[in-house]
């Protein structure tokens, strides 16, 4: 035979009634019924966001307009015109910018299409416009994405900062 909604009860001992209090000084909860004595939280209802009389937080918190993405990621930018330093034929990766001091020394690389490349170079990144990518495969090198970290999807909340050196 199927339950029915109107079977249904809780599990025995699950719920206690209320405590009747304020119902005389005999017994618990009698006479001031945990309130205390006197004041405003003996007598009437207190606000929920009432904070004892010190400043508010909608007070307290700054007002100032704006919005800080705490997903964002930050990349430091190498333009097709500094990947002309390298030799034809050269592997060019984050350390290999680093060591000529094209990016700083944490961060992922982003490479973007302004100027132009006339050499052939194998260039891995973390990211890359797609001008970058067509004038990288016109001139007859290649474009590897290096993965990020944290995979697909929504980076970890404090972006490059939550992460350790890259």
């Amino acid at each position: 035979m199927p339950i029915k909604i109107h079977d249904l009860k809780p599990a025995a001992g699950s719920r206690k009634p209320s405590r009747r209090v304020g119902r005389g000084i005999a017994g618990k909860g009698g006479k001031t019924a945990g309130r205390g004595h006197k004041g405003r939280r003996a007598r009437g209802t207190v606000p929920t966001r009432f904070e004892g009389g010190q400043t508010p937080i909608a007070r307290r918190t700054p007002k100032a307009k704006g919005f800080r993405n705490p997903f964002r990621v930050e990349y430091a930018v190498v333009n097709l015109e500094a990947l002309e330093s390298f030799d034809n034929g050269a592997t060019v990766d984050p350390d290999a910018l680093r060591a000529r001091g094209l990016v700083a020394k944490r961060g992922f690389v982003k490479v973007l299409g302004r100027g132009e490349l006339t050499k052939k170079l194998i260039v891995k990144a973390h990211g890359s416009s797609k001008s970058a990518q067509q004038a990288i495969e016109a001139a007859g090198g290649s474009l590897e994405l290096i993965a990020l970290p944290w995979g697909e999807g929504r980076p970890p909340a404090g972006g490059n900062n939550a992460l350790t050196n890259r």
